[in-house]
């Protein structure tokens, strides 16, 4: 059986153009990332179904008292967990996928996934108000990661490996394919590209795939097929998308909010504080329980009065943005698709009271306020079109949604200045995002794609003999240095050049030659990983303030080899 070289295999990924083997990544990662989320899916759904009467959403059928007293215990449950865990693995969910993606290349620790899972899983147990969406993109992504990290695949490919992990993510949560690789490119890359689209895409098919086979075929929502019931329509659904744009901003406002004040309290005091009050908000309302999606499905289909859907649509984002804002180890997603529902379905009766029934119906501003809400809070506007479509399965949706997602995008975003829910919390953590396209350019990339390998090594005090065997041996640099600490690179012909000129001006070299003394083109260098990308590599060279970086790869515990040479110039090369 003919072996398979790895090391050609990681360097083949090394380059820009790698397609092939990343899309055969993307669908390894795309499964193992899907059936961590089935694995989690399962164990929150059966733990809620041993004391819900065997159904995972009936938070509605227990006893008064629990909706105070489940959430509370949730919250001295986590508070006694993150107390005991180091505070570096106190953040989880998708804002992490997105710093670590953006500023460590996708390192996603097995630690912090099991923190993630056990955390969630608490907090959905309990009926904190909170979805499963964030941590499932936590969960996908990093399963992804660690896959990466086992191979020893360069930093390019881990990359696009946590991309394909969350869209798989979002694809086994709300089966929907299409809107997991929007996600994934829109939301957590920040980014679109051809050489990551297509390993994403089958990763995200591989993740519904996953889910289908569990669960079947439907949409996560049943809802009747309807539309526009007339042009003259169009101002209300603008103001509707206005609604909803402000909605966003309270919710994102109220949770930056409640980052700031709490985030310096001790974590069993905040957690136990936000479980309490999450639990008072709970007994008001019990329907803003957990994930929430039996009550999304009663406002799709028009089963909620105007005064109850007021009410939760209020308790639910005042409920979420104290969990979301407090670091309870939930997503928003799921939140922000229920308030937009809710909040739509009310919109609908007022509609149609003031349109005498000749307006379009509450179902239908349901569906709207879902993805005006979805694309408000995570400014996505295209992830949430697509996630409407494929939820609703309603494509006479699609021509009004437009118009949703756009207007309360920009209300959120321009008349409140509202950046989206992750990069606000990012930012309240001192955490900027902010990428230029050369940046994703030489991300896109590892050092062998741009490295020199034709080089020579020598110490810095040689002799004449020595010095005519490196330049024998015909390499482009020669790197300069002591054992196994290389610090200058200078290259063979400027060797060449001073030996002919020593020559002829009959210069004694019978004492050796410094290689750091001789008239020659010297650079300072320092080590980077073969994993690391051209923009780790620049970025080292702008923090020393150096113009080149060697290139060495661990072959033994705590010997490394030298494999190449990057410059500024080959990184200039490889951009143009």
């Amino acid at each position: 059986m003919p072996q398979i070289d790895l090391d050609n295999l990681r360097d083949r990924l090394a380059h820009i153009d790698a397609l092939p083997l990343l899309s055969a990544l993307g669908i390894v990662s795309g499964c193992l990332a899907g059936g961590t989320i089935l694995i989690f899916r399962l164990a929150t759904e059966h733990l809620q179904a041993l004391y819900l009467g065997g159904s995972a959403e009936n938070f509605e059928g227990l006893a008064p008292y629990w909706y105070f007293f489940l959430p509370l215990l949730g919250g001295i449950l986590l508070g006694i967990l993150f107390h005991f865990i180091p505070a570096g693995l106190h953040r989880t969910g998708v804002s992490l996928v997105m710093e670590r993606f953006n500023h460590q290349q996708g390192n996603l620790s097995f630690k912090g996934m099991l923190v993630q899972f056990i955390g969630a899983a608490i907090s959905l147990t309990c009926g904190h108000s909170m979805g499963r969406e964030g941590p499932a993109v936590h969960l996908g992504a990093a399963s992804s990661s660690l896959l990466a990290q086992w191979a020893r695949l360069p930093n390019n490919s881990m990359r696009v490996l946590v991309g394909c992990g969350s869209a798989s993510a979002i694809a086994a949560s709300f089966n929907t394919p299409i809107a997991g690789v929007i996600f994934a490119m829109e939301v957590v890359m920040l980014e679109y590209s051809i050489t990551t689209f297509t390993p994403i895409i089958l990763a995200s098919v591989a993740g519904a795939t996953i889910t289908r086979a569990a669960y079947g075929h439907d949409a996560a929502f049943s809802v009747p097929t309807l539309e526009i019931s007339s042009l003259y329509e169009l101002p209300y659904i603008l103001f509707s998308g206005v609604i909803f744009g402000c909605l966003a901003a309270a919710f994102i406002w109220l949770s930056k909010q409640t980052y700031q004040y709490a985030h310096k309290t001790p974590v069993m005091l905040r957690f136990t504080l936000v479980g309490a009050a999450g639990g008072f908000l709970s007994f008001l309302t019990p329907e803003i329980m957990g994930v929430g999606y039996d009550t999304v499905n009663s406002a799709l289909i028009g089963q909620l009065g105007l005064t109850t859907l007021i009410l939760i649509t209020t308790t639910k984002l005042l409920a979420t943005s104290l969990f979301a804002g407090s670091g309870i180890p939930g997503g928003i997603i799921g939140p922000a698709i229920f308030m937009g529902a809710t909040a739509g379905a009310a919109l609908g009766f007022v509609g149609e009271e003031l349109a005498s029934g000749s307006a379009a119906s509450a179902n239908f501003y349901a569906m709207l306020g879902l993805a005006g809400m979805m694309s408000a809070v995570l400014q996505a506007p295209l992830a949430a079109l697509m996630a409407l479509l494929e939820l609703t399965s309603n494509p006479n949706i699609i021509f009004p949604g437009m118009l949703v997602v756009v207007v309360a995008s920009m209300i959120s975003s321009e008349v409140f200045k509202q950046k989206g829910f992750f990069q606000t919390m990012l930012a309240a953590q001192g955490i900027d995002l902010k990428t230029s396209a050369l940046s994703q350019h030489l991300n896109r990339a590892a050092v062998p794609a741009a490295m020199e390998r034709s080089f020579s090594r020598a110490k810095r005090e040689i002799s004449p003999e020595n010095a005519r065997k490196l330049i024998d041996q015909q390499k482009e640099w020669i790197l300069v240095g002591i054992d196994h600490a290389p610090s200058h690179i200078l290259p063979t012909a400027d060797l060449a050049r001073f030996l002919d000129d020593s020559t002829n001006e009959n210069t004694d070299l019978l004492e050796g030659i410094n290689l750091l003394k001789i008239p020659a083109t010297r650079y300072d260098v320092h080590a980077v990983l073969m994993s690391s990308t051209l923009k780790e590599a620049l970025d080292t060279m702008n923090n020393r303030s150096i113009d080149a970086v060697y290139v060495h790869r661990m072959t033994a515990p705590n010997i490394y080899r030298v494999y190449g040479i990057v410059t500024r110039k080959d990184i200039e090369r490889f951009y143009q």
